[in-house]
């Protein structure tokens, strides 16, 4: 394949050679029809390509010209013809030993035109009629005929030469009926390896050419060659789809030379990361494993890995490949599987001995293999050690649960006794201030404030005036009614106590508010007329606010008493349902108080529920060119007070307005959104001069020095530093511009808040849906962990984890039955929930910090206003000021509404915003919908095997019945398998141009992370 970066070499390279006379360029329709011909034929990626189109008309001509007077050195069938001829078995022997001297040089030459010719010779060397990967994969075999051999006399004990003496002439058959040497043992597996190769035995004349071949670099140079032709997409499918390509590059590794090797194992590691060819190199080594006789898959790689010690780059490869092999699968329990494989084979005890190696390379790739391995035992540790800990949590948390109650029906008791001992004191008081009224109405007594607060009662005598007198000596009364509802008091002889007695904690009472004195007193009856002037002293105690709050826990937890729930027992063991379950005095007021569970499970199938789930086990550009030059032109004749930057950045702002300074100040001074745009406000807003510059523009002022004399932007500066208030006008202005643009951003935020809140709290059919999953929960947890009363809403997306015994059905999906069978009314729940999508996307908090500071902003435009008077201000506020108060006041209810819905299903607005709280509700629709569309297909396709079955049974002496229903079999599978190959999200590679260079060039080398 080529480039552009050798395409433009190669122009380069052509520069300076004596060049023909140039043809001149055709017409511009025949010049893109034959630059698209070159195109083609170029092979280039998608990119490069498009970067050649780019070119003008001369370079796209030069580039045709160059193409078109390249010739390639042989075509395909040239190659073809050779490689025939050293296989043909027919040749002499001294004729082939002639011919065989030129095949590493034919092979190279081959190897070098598959890399660099255009694609179309490539197509034409693979195609039917040439058949050229082939040829290449026989002679492959052929060149390891003898290699093999002679590795496998080794492995016997044998030392093997090729001399006449020894029985070369001799048949399979012969070697097989009379010889019981291991030379003889070895040449015959051999014999019957190839044949399982390709189902022919090579006799002695080929294997004495193989033997010539093999001390060749031919093996290594076909592996070039088969390398070369899988960088292309389409080489690449026709040597993954090929009966023999595969499993004969890794029989390559039974070569003598490493660095044969080392390329193998670098290409069958690449194949490894092409997507599906993992499988197919695991394929190779099980025929490896049948041809080479070993007891185990990978067993004579670990053998070369341990005996070749001494060469870094091969072990290297071997490390690389072990690694990729292992650990680029996505299954665990097969990733594990080879894991043990090579454990089983030593590599573990030798990448100990071996982990403090020299080589940075090898150490690189050890220490990936170890840091990627699987310690299954310490996994299942782990897991046991959580289990038991969970449950002792489980336990302790139950314990905790049963403590809690039993104090707060203790606390419940406490409270009833006080209660009732209030009642009592209440009903007291009451009536002694109702006797105490009468009297005074009677006029047989007078009430009294005192100056230390207490409440006087003195008996009035026979004379009216003495107790007039009596009351304005002793000041205005204090009528009962302000104090005699909050505490209650006794009568003794002493006078009138509070329940704690004279000078008890009850004793003391807040002054009341002076009142006009009362109207003089009626005559007192003869009876009390004669009693003597005695002043009666009493005290009121008043219930304190931490009373009154007992007293409100009392009545809530009166009205509200939990009734324990029993445990359910189940027929068979149910897996457990890992939810987050509320605490009994946490059920209070929320949403699971109005609901009874108990009541769903008598009306649905439970036994059938059990059989499914028990275990298994049971803007527009400015151009800046022409100013800049005229603004360094005059720089050097003006005077710059700024930072060089500062005021070049200052000069590109001030450029976009393209208004004077005049004209800008005053817009500022008067709020003129017209002539100065938000935008550009925003960006002034950088350049307010910093108490350092107003200091030197007064200063160069104060001096007297001409303006003149300043540049544009320092002059600017100075005008713009003398602004009043400049700072609070540059923030009401940018508030003006941009206050619509907040509203209508802030406004649908709001109402998504407060409509989502809404639908969610007044949905009765998702209060029906939460009781169905705390029914079928409970029914689940009840014989080992109990029954609870409610649960955290984040326990909805564990419903998908909670699977049937044959694992094809979720809880999710069995719920959607039961609304389904039981409660059809509840299969569109979901359309009482409105914008919980749109609100799930909003962050309340950062919304009303905006509002606030809406607010914030309109008070200073308030102040300004008053303080000065401005039209545009003025008219802002009159458009404005309503829809702030709307926007404040929707604030405010959205609040509202989302604390009340998140106390009300059991959470806290304070750990749970609507970026939390929302979602849960959306990913339940969303896993809703699916699990109905799942059963419905599930239901369908049981539907369809039903009908094929009776099909099958009414048409089972049909033979064509039977062919078409074995097609349709395998066309079903194959689907399957491409949909789980599209689930897949191991990070694997397309097999397209280029990509076997790119991952040996640059996949392999860096640090393997899997």
């Amino acid at each position: 394949m080529g480039n552009i970066e050798s395409v433009d070499g190669q122009s380069d390279n052509m520069k300076h050679h004596i060049m023909p006379l140039k043809v001149p360029i055709p017409d511009q329709s025949e010049l893109e029809e034959r630059f698209a011909l070159v195109l083609n034929s170029m092979n280039l990626p998608p990119d490069k390509a498009r970067l050649l189109r780019q070119y003008d008309n001369d370079k796209k001509w030069d580039l045709i010209c160059d193409q078109e007077r390249f010739q390639v050195k042989n075509p395909p069938h040239a190659y073809i013809s050779k490689l025939r001829g050293y296989l043909d078995p027919g040749v002499t022997r001294k004729k082939f030993r002639r011919r065989v001297q030129e095949s590493t040089k034919v092979l190279r030459e081959l190897e070098i035109s598959l890399r660099t010719n255009h694609i179309g010779w490539v197509r034409e060397f693979l195609n039917d009629e040439n058949r050229g990967l082939d040829i290449l994969v026989e002679y492959l075999s052929f060149a390891q005929c003898a290699v093999m051999l002679n590795f496998e006399g080794l492995e016997m004990g044998e030392e093997i030469s090729l001399d006449k003496s020894k029985s070369w002439s001799r048949s399979i058959e012969d070697l097989h009926q009379g010889s019981t040497q291991p030379f003889c043992n070895t040449l015959v597996r051999s014999a019957r390896q190839s044949v399982l190769r390709y189902g022919t035995a090579p006799n002695s004349k080929t294997i004495k050419n193989s033997l010539l071949v093999s001390q060749k670099d031919d093996v290594h140079v076909c592996i070039m060659c088969l390398r070369a032709i899988m960088n292309y997409q389409y080489g690449f499918n026709l040597v993954m789809s090929h009966a023999h390509a595969v499993n004969e590059i890794a029989l390559s590794l039974n070569n003598r030379n490493s660095r044969t090797k080392a390329l193998v194992l670098e290409l069958l590691a690449a194949v490894c990361l092409v997507r599906g060819g993992h499988e197919i190199i695991l394929s190779a080594f099980d025929n490896f494993k049948e041809v080479c006789k070993e007891k185990h898959r990978f067993e004579k790689l670990m053998d070369y890995f341990r005996v070749e010690d001494g060469n870094i780059d091969f072990m290297v490869a071997c490390m690389q490949f072990i690694n990729i092999m292992v650990h680029s699968v996505e299954d665990m329990n097969f990733r594990v599987h080879l894991q043990y494989e090579f454990t089983k084979l030593g590599l573990d005890d030798y990448l100990e001995k071996s982990k403090y190696t020299e080589s940075d390379k090898l150490s690189v790739q050890i220490q990936a293999y170890l840091d990627n391995v699987f310690d299954v035992g310490g996994l299942l540790e782990d897991a046991e050690t959580k289990n038991v800990a969970l449950e002792k949590v489980e336990e302790l948390e139950e314990h905790l649960s049963h403590e809690t109650y039993e104090s707060t029906n203790t606390q419940v008791h406490t409270l009833r006794r006080m209660i009732k001992e209030k009642d009592a004191a209440f009903q007291r008081s009451f009536n002694i201030e109702k006797r105490l009224l009468e009297m005074e109405q009677q006029g047989t007594i007078r009430l009294r404030k005192q100056p230390d607060g207490d409440i006087a009662i003195e008996p009035l005598g026979g004379g009216g005036g003495g107790g007039g007198g009596g009351g304005g000596g002793g000041g205005p009364g204090v009528p009962l009614s302000d104090f005699g509802q909050n505490g209650g008091f006794s009568v003794g002889p002493g006078g009138v106590t509070g329940p704690g007695g004279p000078g008890g904690p009850g004793s003391s009472l807040p002054r009341a508010s002076e009142a006009p004195p009362p109207p003089p007193p009626p005559p007192l009856p003869p009876a009390l007329g004669t009693l003597p002037c005695t002043v009666i002293v009493f005290h009121i105690i008043v219930p304190t606010p931490s009373v009154l709050c007992w007293l409100s826990i009392h009545i809530v937890l009166h009205s509200r008493a939990i009734r324990i729930k029993k445990p359910i027992k189940t027929k068979f063991r149910l897996p457990i349902f890992n939810w987050t379950a509320l605490k009994p005095n946490q059920i209070n007021g929320t949403v699971f108080s109005e609901i009874d569970d108990e009541r769903v499970l008598e009306d649905l199938d439970v036994e059938k529920f059990e059989e499914l789930f028990k275990t298994k086990a049971q803007g527009p550009v400015v151009d800046l060119s022409g100013p800049k030059t005229k603004v360094s032109q005059k720089a050097i004749n003006k005077i710059s007070l700024l930072d060089a930057n500062r005021s070049k950045n200052l000069a590109i702002t001030l450029r976009k307005a393209n208004k004077s300074t005049e004209e800008i100040c005053k817009a500022i001074q008067t709020f003129d959104l017209k002539a100065l745009p938000v935008d550009f406000v925003e960006c002034l807003m950088r350049f307010l001069p910093t108490e350092a510059e107003g200091k030197m523009m007064r200063q160069y002022e104060r001096e007297r020095r001409p303006l003149d004399a300043l540049t544009d932007e320092d002059r600017f500066m100075l005008f713009f530093s003398k602004i009043e208030r400049l700072t609070q006008r540059m923030n009401i202005i940018t508030f003006v511009g941009n206050f619509s643009d907040n509203v209508n951003m802030l406004t649908p935020q709001l109402n998504a808040i407060i409509a989502a809140s809404a639908s969610v709290k007044s949905s009765p059919k998702l209060k029906r849906m939460l009781e169905i999953i705390l029914a079928l929960g409970n029914y689940m947890n009840s014989s080992k962990r109990g029954s609870v009363y409610g649960f955290k809403l984040q326990s909805l997306d564990l419903l998908l984890d909670t699977k049937s015994t044959d694992r094809k059905m979720t809880l999710l999906h069995y719920i959607a039955v039961v609304v389904k069978e039981k409660y059809p009314e509840l299969a569109n729940f979901f359309n009482e929930l409105h914008f919980v999508d749109k609100a799930a996307a909003v962050s309340l908090e950062n919304v009303l910090l905006d509002v606030r500071e809406l607010g914030k902003g309109m008070d200073l435009i308030r102040r300004e206003s008053s303080l000065h008077d401005h039209s545009v201000l003025k008219g802002f506020l009159q458009t404005s000021d309503t829809q702030l108060d709307k926007l404040q006041k929707d604030a405010k209810t959205a609040e509202e509404a989302f604390n009340n819905v998140v106390n009300y299903f059991g959470e806290s607005s304070k750990t749970t915003p609507p970026s939390v709280f929302f979602p849960v509700f959306v990913r339940f629709i969303r896993a809703y919908k699916d699990a109905v569309e799942d059963n419905e297909q599930r239901k369908k396709q049981e539907k369809a095997m039903r009908e094929k079955l009776l099909a099958q049974e009414a048409k089972q002496h049909d033979p064509k019945v039977q062919v078409v229903k074995k097609r349709q079999q395998q066309q079903e599978l194959i689907s399957e398998l491409r949909k789980r190959q599209a689930k897949d999200h191991r990070p694997v590679y397309e097999g397209k141009d280029g990509t076997i260079e790119d991952i040996i060039t640059g996949g392999l080398d860096m640090q393997p992370r899997w």
